[in-house]
């Protein structure tokens, strides 16, 4: 038996139940803690949806604050101007409330206000491993995981660099896992942040990190995510397709945070830096073409993942198995309307301009290392190609 080498790491409490919003400031209390800074987007408090957090708080007798000025995709002079706001304030904590990004915002802010300087100064791999104050998360999305994950990913302004920041300064100690917050959230969102979960689990199992807890988790959320993923998104209403959604993002969180990802998002990340799509549309649009890359380095892997999501039967050998894979894939991102970078409004000379520096972003960023089959740069310009020609084919 091969000796298993893993540090699990997850947050000390996990609520997982709809209507569980109403318990946070219960939570709260249960780690002595009563100040919270609520760190959130302008749409969340245009449409009033904060208020499923801050009213709990209230009627504990707290008196929150609100930091709304996050954007889709973190940057870090909104962390700059967050710690600002946490630092004058008295918090003892803070509540992530929304999708990924107010969740990462917040846990970059709970670092940035704990040592200072600037926030590439804390860009894996450097061990962030310190925060100022706890972060509590509350998703609304079900898709990011990073309710669960000791991670965080903040764009670099100066450089048009996606960075990943990794460490317990980046781990929730609780996430409450609310599936009843996923009924507004709109069908090109539930399809993003759902592949963008699917990704996660896949990249987790089949990552040169995996380990027994992480294979249990990403499988797991396979199954949910394969089975439910369409009728999230074609019926936005339907509670169990939602709650088993929700249940296996944060699976799937907890599955990357203690195995890792791979090519797909060391990929992704410089798409979103450089064109502004969101993280999970960048995945998205990877997916089949890494995955075709790919699965010569674990095919065995690669055919079960694709058994448990349901693209391929029990009885499927795995090279049948493998090839069912890519095509579920593919045919996975038509039935969700997932856009290609050309329909996305990316010009094919901005594209063809910044592959290769998107592949020595994407190299650096060290996720590719984890990947069954480690791509040189020029590997990753070709794939990077091959994703543009596919758009055009599919035009």
């Amino acid at each position: 038996m091969t000796t298993v080498n893993a540090n699990i790491a997850s947050p000390r409490m996990l609520l997982v139940a709809g209507g569980a919003v109403k318990q946070v400031a219960e939570v709260l209390a249960k780690f002595g803690l009563s100040r919270p800074l609520v760190v959130t987007d302008p749409m969340m408090v245009k449409l009033g949806l904060v208020r499923r957090c801050l009213d709990p708080l209230e009627a504990a007798g707290l008196k929150p604050g609100v930091f709304s000025d996050t954007v889709p995709e973190p940057v870090d002079t909104v962390i700059d101007a967050g710690v600002a706001v946490l630092k004058a304030g008295d918090y003892d904590c803070m509540i992530g409330f929304g999708g990924g990004s107010p969740i990462d915002t917040a846990k970059a802010m709970a670092i940035l206000a704990q040592g200072g300087g600037k926030m590439r100064d804390y860009k894996a791999p450097f061990a962030a491993d310190k925060g100022a104050v706890p972060v509590i998360a509350i998703p609304t999305t079900a898709g990011t995981g990073s309710e669960c994950t000791r991670f965080t990913v903040i764009t670099d302004t100066e450089n048009d660099e996606k960075m990943l920041i990794a460490g317990f300064g980046a781990l929730p100690l609780a996430a409450i896992v609310d599936y009843e917050l996923t009924f507004s959230v709109p069908p090109r969102t539930t399809a993003d942040t759902g592949v963008d979960s699917l990704t996660h689990a896949l990249e987790a199992y089949v990552s040169k990190r995996a380990n027994p807890f992480s294979d249990a988790l990403a499988l797991a959320a396979m199954e949910l995510i394969g089975r439910n993923i369409r009728v999230a998104y074609a019926e936005p209403g339907n509670a169990a397709a939602r709650e088993a959604m929700m249940i296996g993002a944060t699976q799937a969180g907890l599955a990357f945070s203690n195995s890792s990802v791979a090519l797909v998002h060391g990929m992704a990340r410089p798409i979103g830096a450089h064109f502004h799509a969101p993280h999970g549309l960048s995945n998205a649009m990877l997916l089949p073409a890494v995955t075709r890359f790919s699965v010569p380095g674990a095919e065995a892997r690669y055919a079960e993942a694709s058994r448990r999501i349901g693209f391929a039967a029990v009885t499927d050998g795995d090279a049948v198995a493998a090839a069912r894979l890519i095509t579920g894939l593919e045919a996975l991102n038509k039935d969700l309307s997932v856009p290609t970078p050309a329909d996305f409004g990316i010009s094919e000379a901005a594209w063809n301009g910044k592959m290769a520096l998107m592949a020595e972003q994407a190299l650096a960023s060290g996720s590719p290392g984890n990947n069954p089959r480690v791509p040189t740069v020029e590997e990753i310009v070709g794939l990077y190609r091959e994703v543009w020609i596919g758009a055009a084919a599919n035009r």
